[in-house]
């Protein structure tokens, strides 16, 4: 199920968390004993508490891009047919990209809107034709 997270490509991401984690819980060690020294203080042993909790948000927030990652639907490139001019689509992280917003569909046209639509296409062509 999660074979895909022991391939070469995530192999970096891995070690780059595993040395987070392993400097938070020795930032957490150090500050622990600071704490306890002569000249520690309460803030030093609110920050022993607070590094450990670092490195547990940023596992689960590694296993959370790995969980998105696996349930991406894959990027499929369609081919736009609009009267607007083709947008850049946004850079795939990962290979995750997000879903394209769908368009609304008006089941009662509006009249007024169309009048507007059908100006700005005479605008259009006029300076086409300038």
């Amino acid at each position: 199920m999660w074979r895909f997270a022991l391939s070469r490509r995530w192999w970096a991401g891995h070690a780059l968390i595993a040395a987070f984690c392993v400097t938070f819980l020795l930032l957490g060690r150090w500050q622990w004993d600071r704490a306890h020294s002569a000249t520690g203080s309460w803030q030093n042993l609110g920050y022993s508490l607070q590094w450990p909790l670092f490195a547990v948000f940023l596992l689960a927030a590694w296993y959370r891009f790995l969980w998105l990652e696996q349930h991406a639907e894959p990027a499929v490139d369609e081919p736009v047919q609009s009267d607007e001019p083709a947008q850049e689509p946004e850079p795939a992280v990962m290979g995750y990209r997000a879903p394209a917003p769908r368009p609304t569909v008006e089941d009662d046209p509006d009249d007024e809107l169309a009048a507007y639509n059908a100006y700005l296409a005479q605008l259009a062509a006029e300076d086409r034709r300038r």
